[in-house]
């Protein structure tokens, strides 16, 4: 796996010579925890809103020492760092760099990975101070999409995102060469030139990026119209990341995916047809898991990928009830819902809440989840490791998406046997009985649309014979 490398100040890194030999893979994991009131800059607004769903410390910390290990990083150390005033240069104060860095040495760390938004500013000053390169929130999860990323679109969006990120901290790059400064006729001198043909450069492939991924949405907006012409209901996953959808996507579908214990282990969305209990077909999909604080360009570059859900009949939010803090993770995904347009009132009557992984709770707390679900209209405990569940869940989205079906016998006639299997895939088939002539009549449930298309497959000289069928 590549390192994250260090560079040093004297030619063009930020990492001195002499602490080079820090293994780069080690990393000091810090969670600074801003007092409320307190000022923090425009760019960090977001982490200290008060809006966000309240998160414990120790939550936090866990989550940012999981998404180092996605990474495969090595963490010596993570600590939760009180900031009673955050330092407009550094964020955190003169002592708890200090002791910051003692950690650095005493683990020979060449990496400290911190979990708040820093601006380049506060970045560059604390490489120089520790001696050791510095990632903020976003840099790290920029960092496990790009690895992440498997299709197309997935990589271009990573992309984009990334290089939006990265315009901001050019300045990074290129402050040694504010020593060629002189007074020759040039307003800044080179390094602000430099810095400007890179912004340059950096914007040039940005608006190609951004054309290359408008032909890739627009490829992926004719395939969902391609979806509804064949009238599949189509059922999202949504959830946390790590809450456990990939698991049930495969419980659900017997197919494949990555489903790993580990953050961001599905990133591009993956799409699969299946038939429910009653004999309906739908569509399941899985999309990425979010998190807290995604990064905005981040959630604006992987808008298409999160469109997926906009189209979907129905949403299951899948809820990892074995994590203390599965509340506020529940908060944060309704809250990137509604950024998409999903609101509450559209919420209750588009989603069902899984409360997935009732297999590691106790068995008091395992009974208590089940007798609390029991009392909520919208809401499936399960365990997608074990299975307990999934046939209630199963069922209640057969009931869900059923609405008004029609009951149909239809004649298929024997050169026109292809509707045969278009039958099948898209509606479900009572009975069939094969005639002398070839022909074959089909008992069918379907929907009104499905009727319709059937009807314009036969050629229009052949109405079903349908009454309306409830469940």
């Amino acid at each position: 796996m590549k390192a994250i490398t260090t560079r040093d100040t004297k030619t063009d890194s930020i990492i001195p010579e002499d602490a080079k030999h820090r293994d780069d893979m080690c990393a000091i994991v810090i969670v600074p925890v801003v007092k409320p009131g307190r000022h923090v800059s425009a760019s960090q607004a977001d982490s200290a809103a008060p809006s966000a769903p309240v998160r414990s410390n120790e939550s936090r910390l866990e989550e940012a020492i999981g998404l180092a290990r996605a990474i495969d990083l090595t963490v010596a150390a993570g600590l939760v760092v009180p900031v009673n005033q955050p330092r407009p240069g550094t964020l955190l104060g003169s002592g708890k760099i200090e002791e910051i860095s003692a950690l650095l040495d005493e683990h020979n760390a060449g990496l400290v990975i911190v979990d708040h938004p820093l601006t380049p500013v506060q970045q560059r000053n604390l490489e120089k101070e520790w001696n050791a390169k510095v990632i903020d929130r976003t840099g790290l999860i920029l960092e496990i999409f790009g690895r992440r990323a498997s299709t197309k679109e997935g990589t271009l969006q990573v992309e984009l995102a990334h290089l939006n990120y990265q315009k901001g901290r050019l300045v990074r790059s290129w402050t040694h060469l504010e020593r060629q400064r002189g007074g020759a006729g040039f307003m800044g001198g080179p390094g602000e030139t430099q810095i400007e043909a890179d912004r340059r450069l950096l914007q040039e492939r940005i608006v190609r990026l951004e054309r290359e991924l408008e032909q890739v949405v627009r490829t992926r907006q004719l395939h969902r119209a391609k979806r509804r012409k064949v009238p599949h209901p189509i059922v999202a996953l949504v959830g946390y990341t790590n809450a456990g959808k990939s698991t049930l996507f495969n419980r659900i579908t017997g197919a494949g995916v990555l489903a790993e214990d580990m953050l961001f282990a599905t990133l591009d969305p993956t799409l699969r047809r299946m038939k429910l209990p009653q004999g309906r077909t739908v569509i399941l999909s899985d999309t990425v898991g979010f998190i807290s604080n995604l990064p905005t360009h981040l959630v604006a570059a992987f808008r298409a990928t999160l469109e997926e859900v906009l189209e979907a009949d129905l949403i299951l939010h899948v809820r990892d009830m074995s994590d203390p803090d599965n509340g506020a993770q529940a908060g944060d995904v309704l809250r990137i819902l509604a950024d998409l347009g999903i609101d509450e009132k559209e919420g209750a009557e588009r989603i069902i809440e899984v409360w997935n992984k009732i297999d590691r709770l106790e068995p008091e707390n395992h009974d208590a989840i089940l007798q609390k679900a029991a009392t909520r209209a919208n809401v499936i405990p399960v365990s997608a490791i074990s299975g307990e569940g999934v046939d209630n869940l199963m069922t209640v989205i057969s009931e869900r998406l059923s609405g008004v079906l029609t009951e149909a016998t239809v004649i298929i006639p024997s050169d026109k046997q292809a509707l045969i299997s278009w039958a099948y895939d898209n509606a479900v088939v009572d009975g069939r009985e094969d005639n002398e002539d070839g022909s074959v009549s089909l008992d069918l449930r379907l929907t009104e649309r499905q009727a319709i298309e059937l009807e314009r497959r036969l050629g229009g000289g052949q109405k079903p014979a349908r009454e309306d069928w409830e469940r």
